[in-house]
């Protein structure tokens, strides 16, 4: 009887003390704790159409290739960044930091510009469950003379980050820009018309020269 309660004894108290951690992997109650998510989506415009007035329309895109659109330089571009707190729980102080790429110059958005890093970066606010934000970033391409010299066609990838202390997200966005080929003056051709105006002229100065010879004499005579 002692060794069977022995045994017993000796089986609660592994079972104790092994199944013990697992619950701390639940919140009260014995319920799974919830979980943070965020998702940030990150797009381009894309121009598709120009208005009467001259206003240039954009629709947003993942990504623009040089086989879609080619920007020129000082061009304006925009880029679009989606927040959305995918998890069950309000999430709070939302950071969004982005990364503006070379050969392109911030104009217009939320958050503050760190030119040393290159990087823009705001806090966003609290998120409720599937509530979503949307920000718009106006940029503008380098101007022609600030581009490579030795490059015609460059892309440029936006990274972009959503994050709070325990989840995060990123994306990145693309567009391309050509430089533009300058138009090299060239020195008009001398042809038929314009050697018979240099004849022409140097016949002129001729019949002066004679001029003047004779006058001179007469004046030494």
């Amino acid at each position: 009887m002692k060794k069977l309660f022995a045994a017993t004894f000796l089986t609660s108290v592994f079972f104790l003390l092994f199944s013990a951690p697992s619950f701390a992997q639940y919140g009260q109650y014995g319920q799974p704790a919830p979980v943070e998510s965020i998702l940030v989506d990150k797009q381009v415009s894309k121009p598709i159409t120009k208005t009467k007035g001259g206003t240039t329309q954009y629709e947003y895109v993942d990504n623009l290739t040089p086989s879609d659109v080619r920007f020129q330089p000082g061009m304006d571009i925009y880029f679009k960044v989606r927040v959305k707190n995918t998890s069950s729980i309000t999430l709070n102080n939302v950071m969004v930091t982005d990364k503006v790429p070379w050969y392109l110059e911030p104009i217009e958005g939320p958050g503050s510009y760190d030119a040393t890093n290159r990087a823009i970066s705001f806090n966003a606010g609290s998120f409720k469950p599937e509530e979503e934000k949307i920000f718009y970033f106006k940029m503008q391409w380098f101007a022609q003379d600030k581009l490579p010299a030795d490059r015609g066609l460059m892309c440029a990838s936006n990274y972009v980050r959503a994050y709070t202390n325990n989840t995060s997200d990123d994306d990145t966005a693309q567009a391309c820009v050509e430089k533009q080929v300058l138009a090299v003056k060239v020195a008009p051709k001398a042809g038929p018309e314009m050697g018979i105006l240099l004849l022409a002229g140097q016949l002129g100065m001729l019949g002066i020269g004679l001029k003047l010879k004779k006058k001179a004499r007469k004046s030494l005579v």
